[in-house]
């Protein structure tokens, strides 16, 4: 039984249940204020998605804390710890990640006591390792607001004491935010970062004490209509991907990424990392996380398609596409076409927080769904029904290959009927016929007959077709098949690994072989298959 739900005493120190009843509290708060949050979100970016952004950090913290207790019955610090890492896996955007880092600081600390002189300290290692994350800290953001909470606790005390006072030094800092930045005084509104730290650190006084302390607030005078408060001109793509590095690498990583753009945070540690940095070229900030270590779980949003979505306003556009597609090359293609896109790596598909998140990232009152693979069905459709819960309308388009994902957001037209989008959409991904290039890893049994490791292997609708020794040839063969129930569109997707020279090949094929039929190439960039075919 969680100590949310015991008669109640005040704390003098954090055990294990108060943690969690801390985190559980944190993620009802953020849920309830999220949009809240999210609507008087200007800076860095005004795209309306911080209060959205902290309630998925804290949902992925509290996810981590609940896995702990599932397993075991574990000590105050196996459970912070929980807290921490399960922030640092799901943070999202620029508030999500300083938030994941301030958990981790204070996880830092708390693990060695948890009474209210280790809180005080705690709350000062977290200020200070949240700013030593940002590679150009700004004042009158969450950053201020944590130093806040930290200086006016500083003195420390009985665990009570130290949580009172830490709220009540971040909400006097909150207050204080729309002076320190234009934006905000333009806007007549807080920070919203900051905002949703008083709510985190609200649950914590909530949880020591028994009583819910009083609101935060968001608007320092009445906030000017949107259109008199015009979002600050910058990088086109916010990128985050989670990183497996070594701390060498993360320190030119952050330098190079310095360089490219903006709002950058790199958060974490000991080989584990979460970056977010807003920039306008999106391959080469992933490029930079591949030259680094591993990066995985890459999420790219398009501020500019966000931007002419909703017309610069803080409420929910129309309607939205989100699109599971291999290697970030597709990712910025379909970024670029205003889609939500989410990443999937070779034996890494995405799970069903992550669509879920990205169907809430798309920020539309209606959405399409491409999953891209036929084996995400089951895992797209609970997504879906889990965002209709949340009032969101979900179509699921049943696109079986990234190609029948291009033909349907390449006829996309948002200010069509939902109903007649979809089908449109729905018809030409059914229309696309799709093909696969792969290389046999081991000796096995197909339908096209026995091949060997090593072999490649043509797929064509999801079943071995084709089996042959050189990549070129078999595509050849592949396209002949395809091509033989007619087709007036080719569309080539070739990886960074693919042998150069293999697109423009199979380009002159199908010019001399298929006169009335045009070409199209797209580079689909590192993580994708050799070659994806679609036929249209």
């Amino acid at each position: 039984m969680s100590r949310a739900l015991q008669p109640f005493e005040e704390l003098v120190e954090l055990d294990a249940e108060a943690v969690r009843s801390w985190s559980a509290r944190t993620l009802d708060a953020l849920g309830r204020e999220r949009e809240e949050i999210d609507a008087i979100n200007v800076y860095p970016v005004a795209d309306g998605d911080t209060g959205t952004n902290l309630y998925l950090t804290a949902e992925a913290a509290h996810q981590a804390v609940e896995a702990v207790f599932a397993a075991s019955a574990p000590d105050t610090a196996e459970t912070v710890r929980a807290m921490a890492h399960g922030a640092l896996l799901g943070a999202r955007g620029n508030s999500g990640t300083i938030l994941s880092q301030l958990l981790r600081g204070m996880a830092g600390v708390l693990t060695d006591g948890c009474d209210g002189d280790h809180l005080a300290r705690a709350l000062a290692e977290a200020a200070s390792a949240a700013r030593r994350a940002v590679a150009h800290p700004v004042e009158g953001t969450i950053l201020t607001v944590a130093g806040a909470a930290a200086v006016a606790c500083a003195a420390g005390g009985g665990l009570v004491e130290v949580a009172r006072n830490a709220h009540e030094g971040a909400r006097a800092a909150l207050a204080a935010t729309s002076g320190q930045l234009d934006v905000l005084a333009r806007a007549g509104v807080v920070d919203a970062g900051g905002r949703g730290l008083v709510t985190v650190l609200g649950a914590l006084l909530e949880t020591v004490t028994g009583q819910a302390p009083p609101p935060a607030g968001t608007a320092a005078v009445m906030p000017a209509p949107r259109e008199e408060c015009p979002a600050e001109g910058g990088p086109g793509y916010e990128v985050i991907y989670l990183l497996e590095a070594d701390d060498t690498a993360v320190d030119l990583l952050r330098a190079r990424l310095d360089a490219l753009g903006e709002s950058l945070v790199v958060v974490g540690g000991d080989g584990l990392w979460n970056v977010h940095v807003h920039v306008d070229d999106a391959g080469a900030a992933v490029e930079a996380g591949i030259e680094a270590g591993r990066p995985h779980r890459i999420r790219i949003t398009h501020f500019a398609a966000d931007a002419a979505a909703d017309g610069g306003s803080a409420e929910r556009a129309q309607r939205a596409v989100v699109a599971v597609v291999p290697g970030e090359g597709l990712a910025g293609l379909c970024a670029e076409a205003g889609a939500t896109t989410v990443r999937t790596r070779p034996g890494e598909p995405p799970a069903g927080d992550e669509l879920l998140d990205a169907i809430r990232r798309a920020h539309a009152r209606e959405v399409v769904l491409l999953p891209n693979d036929t084996e995400l069905r089951q895992t797209a459709t609970a997504a879906a029904e889990r965002a209709r819960a949340e009032g969101i309308r979900v179509a699921l388009i049943p696109t079986r290959a990234a190609v029948q994902g291009i033909a349907a957001l390449a006829v996309h037209e948002p200010d069509r009927r939902f109903d007649e989008d979809v089908v449109a959409m729905t018809a030409a991904a059914g229309a696309t016929r799709y093909a696969e290039l792969a290389v046999a890893e081991r000796q096995s049994f197909t339908s096209a007959g026995v091949c060997q490791a090593g072999d490649v292997l043509g797929l064509i609708e999801g079943d071995v077709a084709v089996i042959g020794k050189d990549l070129t040839e078999t595509a050849r063969t592949v396209l002949d098949r395809m091509l033989s129930a007619g087709g007036e569109l080719v569309t080539l997707v070739v990886a960074d690994d693919t042998p150069p020279g293999l697109a423009a090949d199979l380009e002159r094929h199908v010019r001399r072989g298929y006169l009335a039929v045009d070409t199209t190439t797209y580079h689909a960039g590192a993580g994708a298959p050799p070659l994806l075919i679609g036929v249209e």
